[in-house]
């Protein structure tokens, strides 16, 4: 069965994408921020960012995440009313 995605909420999306992001940094920036804590520097290197820094960064990426989804799918969304929305093919599950 063929489908069209004509719309997509470009509110939720954000918040979707979001938490997905948030997520997905934690999985790097813990692990980075512990190599870092334990390897040490370095003598006469600078020193490197602090670990509240790093583990702000999860928060920013999720921040950019909330702003810049919705506006790509805005971006979608017009594109779509365009041209038309991407066509996709969907079947029953004979599993479910």
């Amino acid at each position: 069965m063929t489908k069209r995605l004509t719309r997509i909420a470009p509110w939720q999306a954000g918040k979707l994408f979001a938490v997905v992001y948030f997520l997905v940094s934690l999985v790097i920036v813990i692990p980075m921020e512990l190599v870092a804590l334990l390897v040490s520097a370095p003598a006469g290197s600078k020193a490197h960012l602090s670990p509240g820094l790093i583990l702000l960064f999860p928060f920013i990426y999720a921040l950019v995440a909330l702003v810049f989804v919705p506006l790509a799918c805005w971006i979608y969304n017009v594109a779509a009313s365009w041209v038309g929305g991407l066509v996709v093919t969907v079947a029953d599950d004979a599993r479910a």
